[in-house]
């Protein structure tokens, strides 16, 4: 049988996992695939989606900078890629193409399957109003936490983006703010029980954009980078006495979500993350 031709699509892309993690999802269940990293310039990104269908590809997982500009392709959007307003996976195989955005829910199940942190009732500061934070918004709100801020170098690009998602914060009684990063410095006893990091910071090399104040006791810091690029915010998270964890749970199950929206099965994960921290630990791989 021949494979099926899937791809991740990103600019950079070199360093992504989810050859990795595709293949081992594929021998798990039994499926035969080939998966590889594709590189895109700034600006050709519509160009190599329409050159990838021409070729056959089924599929591809989409990375940065291009998530905003994947909807745009596609005849079916799911809801929860409509409100990010950013996609991150998209089927090829399809008439019209189909699109849909894992990172939520991949980023919810981390928390509640691996990292055994709750959600509901709990207080939710997100760093971040891009791409990242689009794609995780909505899925919080639905696990129904008492209070969610979004924080942004850019008050307002935090308001438009926590101001589309009112509707649905209100279904789930959560009370959803806005506001620039200076406005998220709550004090210690008042502190937040998670803080998730989806801006830049990381991956640009810069500092950790929020005090150590945030941090509420037994309060969980999760970066959405791993690797080199999130060590100094788990380093920051640690010397201020949080849980700190890196994206690398989050990252394997929006694969997982992924690779059911690609061939309607999901896989395990478990085995599957512990490989990659394996992974990632060792030497670098040739």
């Amino acid at each position: 049988m021949t494979p099926l031709r899937y791809a991740v699509v990103g600019h950079p892309v070199e360093h992504s996992q989810s050859p990795f993690i595709h293949s081992r999802f594929a021998e798990l269940t039994g499926r035969s695939l080939q998966y590889e990293r594709i590189p895109c310039a700034p600006g050709a990104f519509a160009a190599l989606i329409e050159r990838l269908q021409a070729e056959g590809y089924a599929g591809c997982n989409v990375t940065v900078p291009f998530k905003f500009e994947v909807s745009a392709l596609c005849e079916q959007v799911t809801e929860r890629a409509r409100l990010a307003q950013a996609a991150n996976t998209l089927r090829l195989d399809l008439p019209g193409r189909s699109c849909d955005n894992t990172d939520g829910i991949g980023l919810v199940r981390d928390l509640l399957d691996h990292a055994r942190h709750p959600i509901a009732g709990r207080r939710v500061l997100l760093i971040g109003a891009g791409g990242a934070a689009a794609g995780v918004l909505g899925p919080l709100l639905a696990q129904a936490p008492s209070e969610l801020l979004v924080a942004n170098r850019s008050a307002d690009r935090a308001r438009s983006l926590a101001d589309r998602h009112v509707p649905l914060a209100d279904r789930h009684g959560c009370r959803l703010r806005a506001s620039g990063l200076q406005g998220c410095q709550d004090g210690r006893e008042h502190g937040f029980d998670l803080v998730i990091n989806a801006s830049a910071s990381s991956l640009a090399g810069g500092a950790v954009p929020v005090a150590a104040s945030v941090l509420g006791i037994e309060a969980l810091a999760l970066d959405m980078m791993y690797g080199p690029a999130a060590q100094p915010f788990l380093a920051w998270a640690e010397a201020a006495g949080a849980r700190a964890r890196d994206g690398l749970g989050m990252l394997v199950e929006q694969a997982a979500e992924a690779f059911a929206f690609f061939g309607g099965l999901r896989p395990p994960t478990a085995p599957v993350l512990a490989a990659l921290r394996e992974r990632m630990a060792g030497p670098a791989p040739h």
